[in-house]
Order: C-alpha cells, then sequence, then structure tokens
C-alpha cells in the first residue's frame, strides 16, 4: 500500500483558480475600458446639423452645441426649458439636472442627452467660455507684482 500524498489533484485546482481569476480580472478591466471609451464616441453635433438629421439620429445619444437664445430660459423644479441656436436654427431643450453657474442666454452650451418628441432631452450640460479674463475687481489686483524702489 503506496501512502505518498498525490501532488496532481492540487495542480489542477490551483490552475483553475488562476484561470477563473485571470478571467474576472479580464472582464472587469475591459467593462472600465468600454465605460471610458463611452464619452469619447458621442458624436459632437451643431443645432442645424442635429435638426437637419433628426430622423437618423432617432434616439441616439450625442452632444449638441449651440448658444442659449435670450428670453427662452424657463426653470420649473429640476428641468430648466430653453432654446438653442446655431447657424440661424433653433432647437427647444430640456435639461434635467445640475446647471452650472456660467449658465446665461447668449452663452455658448454642451449638452449630452437624444431627441425626443417634445425636442432634446439633455441630462448633461457643460458651457464654453472665453480664454479673455476680465477681473471684477480689478483694482485689488493694481500693484500686484510690482516692487518699490529703496533708497
Amino acid at each position: 500500500m503506496d501512502l505518498t500524498p498525490n501532488a496532481a489533484p492540487v495542480r489542477r485546482r490551483r490552475r483553475g483558480r488562476t484561470v477563473v481569476l485571470s478571467t474576472v480580472v479580464v472582464a472587469v478591466l475591459g467593462v472600465v475600458v468600454v465605460r471610458g471609451l463611452g464619452d469619447a464616441t458621442l458624436y459632437f453635433h451643431n443645432v442645424d446639423e442635429a435638426v437637419a438629421r433628426r430622423d437618423a439620429l432617432s434616439d441616439d445619444r450625442f452632444r449638441l452645441q449651440g448658444s442659449v437664445v435670450d428670453g427662452t430660459v424657463d426653470r420649473v423644479g429640476e428641468t430648466t426649458t430653453f432654446e438653442v441656436t446655431y447657424n440661424g436654427v433653433q432647437a427647444t431643450v430640456r435639461h434635467r439636472g445640475e446647471i452650472p453657474k456660467m449658465f446665461a442666454p447668449g452663452i455658448p452650451v454642451v449638452l449630452e442627452g437624444r431627441w425626443s418628441d417634445d425636442g432634446f432631452r439633455s441630462d448633461r450640460m457643460l458651457v464654453k467660455h472665453s480664454e479673455v479674463y476680465v477681473a471684477e475687481n480689478p483694482e485689488r489686483t493694481t500693484g500686484y507684482g510690482e516692487t518699490t524702489p529703496t533708497s
């Protein structure tokens, strides 16, 4: 009668665990990559292009760019309704969610969402701003960095 331990079943179990663990890690990495690239795959359309391609876009999610039309902003609860325009074409937007502090009529915005029966439904808004900085209180920065000669 041979009483030496058989090492083969232990190796098979370890190999099986390694394969399962590797598969789980690869699957998790795949999900992270797909979700991370999700925003990068959203198409970007100006209002005039999106309105012209409304039927083709159907219920696809995309980014809509235009300027907020003055006098059209209406906030009720968490929903803000307004018009955006680009190249003389307007579209109604119903945005649900947070509004950036710089949001105002005449400001260019980028909205993420999709077309619906009553216009463009948005759930994410980015406000574009110019690269020109104008200080609200210019007197606060007068003399900053200047040195006075001492004699």
